[in-house]
């Protein structure tokens, strides 16, 4: 019998500005892959490792999942094996957590960067 296979899922965020969602996301090691077009663009591809974003300008505002919802905090899981290694290399390049590397009540481990438009992602992995 044949095998259906899904390889990955990759979020699709809206953004206010591309230049500057690239920037963010470059800081968090992530390269842009394709953009649109090639100076001042209003669509980017970015990737890191495994995982792959797709932001867009569409000339209206972000809204992030807790925009719209208070117990809907993430926008996306971004799956590391190591959150505590992550954590480190991210916090000695500055970089800022919106919630602190700690165990969640609900079973993972991992940490929270929220993006400039409001876009909250959490690293980590089930415990």
């Amino acid at each position: 019998m044949e095998s259906a296979v899904i390889s990955s899922i990759s979020p699709f965020f809206i953004v206010g500005d591309v230049n500057r969602t690239v920037t963010f996301y470059g800081d968090l090691g992530f390269k842009v892959t394709f953009q649109e077009p090639a100076s001042n663009p209003f669509f980017a591809i970015l990737v890191r490792d495994g995982a792959m974003l797709f932001v867009k300008a569409v000339g209206v505002p972000a809204l992030p999942n807790p925009i719209r919802h208070l117990d809907a905090r993430w926008d996306a899981f971004v799956s590391t094996p190591d959150p505590d290694a992550l954590a480190r290399v991210y916090a000695g390049h500055g970089i800022a957590f919106s919630a602190p590397l700690r165990d969640t009540h609900d079973g993972l481990r991992g940490f929270e960067i929220v993006d400039p438009d409001g876009h909250v992602l959490f690293f980590g992995r089930p415990r």
